[in-house]
């Protein structure tokens, strides 16, 4: 199926295609079309539910669209006669494709057009052509080129917002003209379910859900989750998260608006909220925040090669106790804070290496060693936020191999941060916990369906999307 079409025949056979699968059949069936009727209210922006792969499945080559497909008015002027709409084809681009290449799959035919888009400084975005990116033209009833534009930056976000950018190209008395132009691009919801078998982005893949939408269920249950060990197969989750489109054309994922994630059979929880409509926090759905609670570890995924307690000293052979955990990782792996702080210590410390040392509220403080450089601008009295990058990954010190030495300290003495009950942000006031309660309302009914539509599905089918 084309995913970059728009057109209602395409979406209503996309749709009867995926309930007429044989997985559709009987009761799962009958609930997946149940499912749908109720999506179409309940999450604004679902077209169909059923199997899907992730969003760069391979598409046909070229397409021709038979309906008028208008830029924005300030971009080029189109006229209001459908007699007169423009004949618009597309075609995506391929690896190992040239300009030449795809104007012939375009069927474009417009003297000194090559010669123009390989040589102008004002055309200079098409020069380079990603795989995936879509070329459009538009012919009128001559066969005369009307416009080309290359869709070479789906989804662009700029202070909250995201706009598609292209490159249009349009004919002159005697040659063509060149410039880059911006459209608006529409917000939609999207929701799925996954049940872990291998690994957490093997799921999520799975299930059609971007890797950044999987990196923030990471970040944003990093407390409560240690995503590097505590993982099994038949953990579950449920994802509602935002996705934008332009001109029905998937272009780039927002941000994850609630998650549900069980793990080893107890379910934790996130949901975005914004009392003042701009800056917002995640929080459980009990009004307790997440922003401010520590991170398990500091790197994204890595592995614990050295955990806390007592052990054979690496390098100097002796038995003596270790006061960190080690996660290997390769040299350059960026480290992050566990938590809001300031940067206590910045710099070379004996066997530690190049290190930094985050002071936290209260009694906390966290140490990152043997980091192979410290991020720019890290230096004692700089704030950083929880998850803001401190440094990256090495082997400085006495350290016989690339890896973090996290330590995690309460009163300057060292704990073990895999055991440690890490401490939370405080509630809600009664009129924040009002507010949150209207405005998350809607999250918790959607996971509450996704919750039925995995306890339903059978197990081969328990990776979903809806798109």
């Amino acid at each position: 199926m084309d995913r970059g079409s728009n057109s209602p025949a395409d979406r209503s056979a996309s749709s009867a295609a995926a309930l007429s699968r044989p997985e559709s059949s009987g009761r799962v069936g009958l609930l997946r079309r149940t499912l749908l009727v109720t999506t179409i209210g309940l999450f604004a922006g679902a077209a169909a539910l059923g199997m899907v792969k992730p969003d760069r499945a391979d598409l046909p080559a070229a397409r021709q669209i038979q309906s008028l497909m208008p830029l924005s008015a300030n971009q080029v002027h189109v006229s209001t006669d459908t007699s007169a709409a423009p004949f618009i084809s597309e075609t995506r681009i391929r690896s190992g494709d040239t300009l030449a290449s795809v104007l012939r799959r375009l069927d474009i035919d417009s003297p000194g057009l090559l010669q123009f888009l390989t040589r102008e400084r004002s055309a200079r975005s098409i020069y380079k052509l990603y795989p995936g990116r879509a070329v459009q033209a538009a012919t009128d009833a001559q066969g005369k080129l009307a416009w080309l534009r290359y869709i070479h930056t789906p989804g662009e976000e700029n202070d909250g917002q995201v706009t598609t950018k292209m490159l249009l190209v349009t004919p002159t008395q005697d040659t063509y003209a060149a410039r880059e132009i911006s459209d608006s691009t529409d917000m939609q919801t999207r929701v799925a379910v996954g049940t872990i078998r291998s690994s957490l982005f093997g799921a999520t893949d799975e299930a059609g859900i971007p890797d950044s939408v999987t990196q923030q269920m990471a970040d944003v249950l990093g407390a409560k989750i240690d995503f590097l060990r505590d993982i099994r197969p038949g953990d579950q989750f449920r994802v509602v998260y935002e996705a934008r489109s332009h001109q029905g054309r998937y272009a780039g994922a927002g941000r994850l608006l609630a998650v549900e994630f069980i793990n080893k059979g107890k379910i934790h929880n996130a949901v975005w909220f914004s009392a003042d409509g701009k800056s917002g926090n995640y929080y459980g759905f009990d009004g307790v925040s997440l922003r401010g609670a520590f991170l398990r570890t500091a790197l994204k995924f890595s592995r614990i090669s050295s955990t806390f307690g007592m052990r054979m000293h690496p390098i100097h052979k002796t038995w003596t106790g270790h006061k960190g955990v080690d996660y290997a990782a390769p040299t350059g792996t960026p480290v992050h804070s566990t938590a809001d702080g300031t940067v206590e210590f910045a710099g070379w410390k004996n066997g530690y290496g190049n290190v930094v040392i985050v002071k936290h509220y209260g009694e906390y403080s966290t140490l990152y060693a043997h980091q192979s450089r410290i991020a720019s601008g890290v230096k004692p009295g700089v704030k950083v936020s929880q998850g803001e990058l401190i440094g990256y990954v090495g082997s400085t010190g006495w350290a016989t191999g690339p890896h973090l030495h996290y330590e995690f300290r309460i009163d300057d003495q060292p704990v073990d941060p895999l055991a440690a009950d890490l401490p939370i942000s405080r509630p809600l006031e009664p009129e924040e916990a009002r507010q949150f309660q209207a405005a998350t309302q809607v999250y918790k009914q959607q996971l509450q369906l996704l919750t039925h539509l995995q306890q339903t599905l059978p197990e081969s089918s328990t990776n979903v999307a809806s798109r």
